[in-house]
């Protein structure tokens, strides 16, 4: 009979377990290392951030470490991952958010540490304590037992009462960068023997909108799907993805006017299901290469070699202004869908409006015909 074997997704698999494993928040790891280190120790700390950049897993690294750091002083050698069911206590915000919750966290911090010198208590998603648990805890924070650290971690840390805060070290991690992202991306599939484009790989990273564990979560989804081998135009199905190669069509079909092309293009997308603002919202990014691309060849576009080649075969047939009367359109747009009872028509006419635009330099010959009539007729008046 074969093993059965528990499948752990990848976020869990490659997750951290030291600092030096923390991607995209070096100042964080070494502003907590060396706390460590130089026994600079704060009795609490308050960890922001966008969802899915290390904030979880930077607290727990971080309470191993200090309890580490006190077990090698006091000369003991224990596994310190076997303790954080007893000195390290993970409490979600959420669902343990009222004042009796609270009042049951205090009265257990009272007793020490089963060992070494610290006993900590990690709060995540804090900003869903209600204020009456926030004033139970605010007596703790102010005069704590010499034993309890406090790191408490959220998404929304302008919800969480002045009064806590500022009792609090706080860190602000960062979103994820592409870069970051496709290389822990690549790392994995290196790791499990997957094949994948690295246009796929750059598509994955910009659909996780900066979050490392959605990276990871659509990686597995890719997988599932996929197989061993992930190409691009196979992710694009499997996450119902508009290809790259859309947003050029559209741009030709602005270019040659053809406003029966882009109805035919709304309805493609609405038979597809793209979901509106975000159809809309690639559409801002795409010409915002274009305006990058034009503005200087050394920028760095988040998109495939294919894609830079096509911007820089595109970019002559428009001029700045063109670019920048585009996103407006593109960004009221996407405003309008968000609010309106018909947003397919409001797409379809902001389709309709990119193929009727006039270009800036059609315009300027307009004005440049009108003000050399003015002139002739000025002469005529004066003869």
């Amino acid at each position: 009979m074969a093993e059965n074997t528990q499948y752990l997704v990848s976020a869990r698999r490659f997750r951290p377990k030291v600092f030096d494993e923390v991607i995209g928040q070096a100042h964080i790891s070494r502003t907590l290392t060396n706390a460590i280190n130089e026994n600079r120790i704060h009795h609490a700390y308050l960890f922001t951030g966008p969802r899915g950049v290390g904030k979880t897993t930077s607290a727990r690294i971080y309470a191993r470490e200090v309890i580490r750091k006190g077990l090698e002083e006091a000369g003991k050698d224990i596994d310190v991952s076997k303790l954080e069911d007893l000195d390290i206590i993970e409490i979600d915000g959420a669902s343990n958010n009222s004042v009796e919750d609270i009042r049951t966290l205090r009265e257990n911090s009272k007793y020490p540490p089963s060992i070494g010198k610290y006993k900590i208590y990690i709060i995540d998603e804090v900003h869903m304590l209600s204020k009456s648990a926030f004033n139970a805890l605010l007596k703790t924070l102010e005069e704590p037992p010499a034993h309890l650290l406090f790191v408490f971690a959220t998404t929304e840390p302008h919800k969480v009462p002045a009064t806590i805060i500022s009792r609090c070290q706080r860190f602000d991690f960062l979103r994820m960068s592409i870069d970051n992202m496709v290389s822990q991306l690549k790392m994995i599939a290196d790791k499990d023997n997957i094949k994948i484009e690295d246009s796929a790989l750059l598509t994955i990273a910009k659909k996780a909108d900066g979050s490392m564990r959605d990276s990871q979560s659509i990686f597995d989804q890719a997988v599932a799907f996929c197989g061993k081998d992930i190409k691009y135009k196979d992710l694009a199905s499997a996450l119902n993805l508009i290809d790259e190669d859309f947003y050029f069509k559209i741009t030709d079909n602005m270019i040659n006017k053809d406003i029966a092309g882009m109805f035919n293009i709304a309805k493609s997308i609405s038979e597809r299901g793209y979901d509106l603002r975000e159809t809309v919202n690639g559409l801002i990014e795409h010409f915002r290469n274009m305006m990058a691309v034009k503005a200087s060849s050394t920028i760095t576009l988040e998109a495939s070699e294919n894609a830079k080649n096509k911007y820089k075969e595109t970019i002559p047939k428009f001029h700045n202004y063109d670019l920048i009367r585009i996103l407006n359109l593109l960004v009221e747009s996407d405003k309008n869908i968000r609010t309106s009872t018909q947003p397919n028509i409001v797409f379809e006419l902001c389709l309709v409006a990119l193929a009727n635009m006039d270009s800036t330099e059609e315009l300027s010959k307009i004005i440049s015909y009108i003000e050399n009539d003015l002139e002739t007729i000025k002469k005529k008046a004066l003869n």
